[in-house]
């Protein structure tokens, strides 16, 4: 889902990493074998499991209202942010980052540098998407304008997937002005994610995009084999004449060929039933179910990496409640809620757009954050 340029820390470009005991020292990496009898996220030979968030303005806005997120994350003990590494076309706040095929602004990364900054400093590990699916930011209806195409045509043509991939190694390669580090020799970044929730449903097979997949995740891991590798998507099963939505084929997407894929270390997938139809809370139980047998299966860790339901507090609690349950029964390797928001610059909070907004503190906060307190006991801390 989606919705004062000053140097946060003085000299920290110039200082580097060591001079401020910046971040962690160890990547994520994935062990096939696992600590646990079978493939799980590790760090230095230690398991690593989480309970994380999204949040989508890390990229754009000001420090202190980064700052803000990233604090209240450690406090209530999440291990991961997923975030939004990408800003096209149009300018959010006076930020770009890709206003432009080929074109770069060095100056709106000044905020994703700072946020990776950040979260390094406070030990937690941050997953990069690198476009989006849907309009939020450009993403891929931005490519589309770009390129007079239609929007699966982003997986097809040769000169939008050049332009993508040149987007990435840009990314991917370009040095942090706060760290001194280069992103892909930076530890704070868990992984890189192809899209955020990528769907070709001109192509029920999947072929299209499991092909797009299989052609990117390898020239990500290629430019950073360090880091890990997802795609990002939904989690859609891809089968024909299945009824329920996500189980089914229209979206073109094809889950267990995603996982397969070499270069994709872990499984991804959402729940949002209220988005897919007319399914009950209960149903997620059996949709995380599956995910986390099915990833076990191809060898991989699985992510539940956006969930969320729209709901009075206590209503959503019991909820939230169920599904985080569900993770921790079936030895899920980690979740991200939809989504952690701080407050403005003036004090008051962001605004709720999407009905989904979490703050700390609030009941749904201090579920959230006993959760991740369980996921992670015992296990390799930041």
């Amino acid at each position: 889902m989606d919705h004062d340029r000053t140097d946060p820390q003085a000299g920290a470009a110039s200082a580097g990493p060591a001079a401020g005991g910046y971040g962690p020292r160890a990547f994520v990496t994935v062990s096939r074998g696992g600590t646990v009898g079978r493939s799980c996220f590790t760090v230095d030979g230690r398991r690593f499991r989480f309970g994380g968030t999204n949040n989508y303005y890390l990229h754009y806005k000001g420090r202190h209202m980064t700052d803000r997120v990233l604090t209240d994350a450690r406090s209530m003990g999440l291990r991961v942010v997923r975030c939004w590494g990408f800003l096209d076309g149009s300018a959010a706040d006076g930020v770009v980052l890709q206003p432009a095929p080929f074109t770069y602004d060095e100056d709106g990364f000044a905020h994703l540098d700072h946020a990776v900054f950040r979260a390094g400093q406070l030990g937690l590990r941050l997953v990069i998407v690198l476009t989006n699916n849907w309009s939020d930011f450009g993403g891929i209806p931005q490519y589309a304008t770009w390129f007079s195409a239609e929007h699966d045509d982003f997986f097809r043509r040769r000169d939008i997937r050049n332009c993508y991939q040149a987007w990435v190694g840009h990314v991917i390669g370009r040095r942090n002005r706060y760290t001194g580090l280069r992103y892909d020799a930076d530890p704070t970044i868990m992984a890189w994610e192809l899209a955020n929730e990528p769907r070709c449903p001109s192509d029920a097979s999947g072929d299209t995009l499991v092909a797009w997949v299989e052609e990117m995740s390898r020239y990500v891991k290629g430019l950073a084999p360090r880091q890990l590798v997802a795609v990002g998507d939904e989690g859609f099963y891809g089968r024909a004449d299945e009824p329920s939505h996500p189980y089914s084929d229209h979206e073109g997407v094809a889950w267990r060929r995603l996982i397969a894929l070499p270069a994709v270390d872990y499984g991804t997938f959402h729940l949002h039933p209220q988005r897919w139809g007319d399914m009950t809370p209960d149903w997620g139980i059996q949709w995380i179910r599956d995910h986390i047998r099915d990833a076990r299966r191809a060898k991989k860790p699985a992510v539940l990496e956006e969930f969320g339901w729209r709901a009075d507090e206590a209503t959503r609690n019991t909820i939230y409640r169920a599904w985080t349950d569900a993770v921790e029964r079936f030895d899920g390797d980690g979740d991200n809620f939809w989504i952690l928001t701080g407050r403005n610059d003036d004090g008051s909070h962001y605004a709720d757009y999407d009905g989904l907004r979490v703050v700390n503190p609030s009941t749904t906060a201090a579920l959230l954050a006993d959760h991740a307190g369980r996921m992670s006991a015992g296990h390799e801390r930041p």
